[in-house]
């Protein structure tokens, strides 16, 4: 079960490859969207986190039984996702056990997003993560939330939560493009600024996916 993986691992020291999940949905959406950027977040983990990562991400569906062998799981895409009863369920008992979900809005995901949340989570309310919270913390500082990697209609960033009796399970985040931004950086002709600011911010969400503490 994941519950008994997170409670072995540290950030240091990981003796067995590990590998992050790509959560492959249903609806149209372009789960894919973003192919080179687990394999950088990844590599950038490895690097400072001292994580032994596999540089080639899991996918993995969202009503699978392989979705507990993956303690973080990263979604993206910019357009539909539903999901079924047993999706709904598998999702819900992953996160309960302690899983951690990760969904970043690729612009057009949005409206999708909080509706499959609420059946998956139907009396737990999405909120917005105080920047206060660990996941902003540790090891990277950002002490006024998720940073702002690409623009669409000029809004400020926002990350959200589902939190699952006090542990942040499911982190969304939206004007942002986090996953754009852990990309290789001329795919998006991104500053080399952006490109780290990007991967600093995945660390953080994949250190506390890990630990459920940021520490």
């Amino acid at each position: 079960m994941v519950c008994l993986l997170l409670s072995t691992v540290s950030t240091v020291g990981y003796a067995q490859k590990m590998k992050l999940g790509l959560l492959v949905y249903t609806g149209g959406g372009d789960w894919y969207a973003n192919p080179t950027a687990l394999k950088n977040l990844a590599s950038f983990c490895n690097k400072s986190l001292q994580t032994n990562f596999d540089l080639q991400e899991a996918q993995v569906e969202a009503n699978s039984p392989d979705i507990y062998n993956y303690p973080f799981i990263h979604m993206t895409g910019h357009g539909r996702w539903i999901v079924s009863d047993e999706e709904a369920k598998n999702l819900r008992d992953y996160m309960m056990a302690g899983g951690f979900l990760h969904i970043d809005d690729n612009y057009g995901l949005d409206e999708y997003v909080r509706p499959v949340l609420k059946k998956i989570f139907p009396n737990i309310d999405l909120v917005e993560v105080p920047f206060s919270h660990p996941i902003y913390k540790q090891p990277y500082d950002f002490s006024h939330g998720v940073p702002k990697i690409h623009e669409h209609d000029n809004k400020a960033p926002q990350g959200y939560g589902i939190f699952y009796n006090g542990r942040l399970v499911c982190y969304y985040t939206t004007e942002t493009d986090l996953g754009d931004g852990w990309e290789d950086p001329e795919v998006h002709n991104d500053t080399r600024e952006a490109h780290r600011k990007a991967l600093e911010m995945g660390a953080n969400i994949v250190q506390y996916a890990l630990t459920g503490t940021g520490s």
